[in-house]
């Protein structure tokens, strides 16, 4: 195998109609090769095809490609992201080969063998989905088109394995491989699979993504589906009737208004464009506002009880913030987590635990300004161990600082947001598993929430 450029990018850039308007010499060679020009359409379909996903899904796309040269095969890494109109085209790797050569890593090839997948599936590394094998679509019971650009977890309602984690969830935040995450299809054909993935890992040693594989499990073959699940927690048939009637048609809506809004097909309107950037936004409001409506009827039940295991905060912490890393990049802000080898253990619901520093970290990314940070810190204090969430933004007053914490209650309401029950939830559960969610803040000078658990 050889070579054929050094280490830095080779870049492009690809206009609204599909020509290559500009290129480095590697890439306007390899595409002349292929019988185009530059000025002309992107002759390279490998490419060209990433470069359509990109702006159709008005998302980066970055993954392996393999294009034909001559009697050779060159392994590219291709990243093509939207700027306006145009596809600018980022590509890395360049190694050529025999086109007879396996293109795929002897140990990852020999994963997706193993596996007898029934259909395959990939992400982007905020888990929104990039390909999907026509087996894929004809279980789900939807257009593969459809489902592109979608959430995973849109789709799928994730189980917890046996020691009460989510192996998805770990990978994510962990960027590693996982394997044994039993999930279930959210709408239309019923289905309970165990999904299985490895990570993608971009030219420049970035993760991008997942690559995984789904095999159907038959309902005998199923472990028993725990009382707690991912997000959204149902608590009773009311609350699985409330997700079932509201949740479909409101992601309905918000795919069509992100499509709409990013012209998938064809030019629209700037103002237009708008009105379903507004439509989008509102959808997911209301998405969440169920979440939080189907985790508030579950835990107002009087037979609501939370796990009592041990947990590491400190890995809990991580995880979290690593869930919210995306988010935090785009608003400019910073997180720090604590370093890797602290620990602290403490006793509580791992699942629950994880969904209140979600909140917590997510509030406080949410009201920071841009440029600024984020501190997590794990503490002992007796028999407490404790998760301080500190963030930079305008603070609380003092009169206000029970306030949130009640049911619907914001502190104001003109501002974009949550619902008003994240923090009513938080404390709800953090008091459930023997614990408690206070805050310390003043006006101006940020805020600080303290999330206390009985130590292991």
């Amino acid at each position: 195998m050889s070579i054929l450029t050094d280490e830095r990018p080779v870049t492009g850039r690809i206009d609204a109609d599909g020509r290559l308007v500009a290129a480095d010499p590697p890439l306007a060679a390899l595409n002349e090769r292929a019988g185009g020009r530059e000025g002309g359409p992107l002759s390279v379909p490998q490419i060209a095809a990433l470069a359509r996903l990109a702006r159709r899904l008005g998302i980066t796309v970055s993954r392996a490609a393999i294009a034909a040269d001559g009697d050779q095969d060159i392994d590219l890494w291709v990243r093509a992201a939207p700027e306006g109109d145009e596809v600018a085209l980022s590509i890395t790797g360049w190694a050529a080969r025999p086109a007879a050569e396996s293109t795929a890593p002897p140990e990852r090839e020999a994963d997706f063998v193993r596996a007898a997948a029934d259909w395959t599936w990939e992400t982007d590394d905020t888990l929104r989905l990039t390909a999907l094998s026509a087996a894929a679509a004809a279980a789900i019971g939807r257009p593969a088109g459809e489902l592109t650009g979608r959430q995973l977890t849109r789709l799928f309602r994730f189980r917890e394995s046996a020691d009460g984690s989510l192996p998805i969830l770990a990978a994510l935040a962990e960027h590693g491989r996982f394997d044994g995450q039993v999930a279930e299809l959210r709408a239309g054909r019923k289905g309970r699979y165990r999904l299985s993935g490895v990570p993608l890992i971009d030219g420049m040693g970035r993760f991008a993504g997942f690559r995984g594989a789904a095999v159907s499990l038959r309902a005998e073959d199923a472990a028993p589906a725990p009382a707690a699940t991912a997000v959204p927690h149902e608590g009773s048939a009311f609350g699985e009737r409330l997700d079932q009637a509201l949740r479909a048609p409101l992601t309905e809506i918000v795919d069509n208004a992100e499509r709409l809004r990013a012209r998938d097909e064809g030019p629209l309107r700037s103002d237009y464009a708008g009105y379903a950037s507004d439509i989008a936004t509102a959808g997911r409001h209301l998405l969440a506002l169920v979440n939080d409506l189907v985790d508030l009827q579950a835990i107002e039940r009087a037979d609501f009880v939370p796990e009592a295991e041990e947990i590491d905060l400190a890995d809990l912490a991580r995880r979290a913030a690593g869930l919210l890393a995306v988010r935090a990049a785009d608003q400019n802000v910073r997180i720090g987590a604590p370093a890797e080898d602290e620990a602290l253990k403490a006793t509580g619901d791992f699942t629950r635990t994880l969904q209140i520093l979600v909140n917590l970290i997510s509030n406080a990314v949410r009201y920071t300004p841009e440029g600024g940070q984020v501190w997590i810190r794990v503490e002992e204090e007796g028999d407490l161990a404790l998760v301080i969430v500190a963030d930079q933004g305008k603070g609380i007053a003092p009169d206000d600082q029970e306030r949130i914490f009640g049911k619907f209650e914001r502190v104001d309401p003109s501002e974009p947001g949550g619902t008003g029950l994240g923090l009513y939830i938080a404390r709800r559960l953090a008091r459930a598993m023997g614990g408690d969610l206070g805050v310390d803040s003043a006006p101006g000078q940020g805020a600080r929430f303290t999330l206390t658990l009985p130590r292991a």
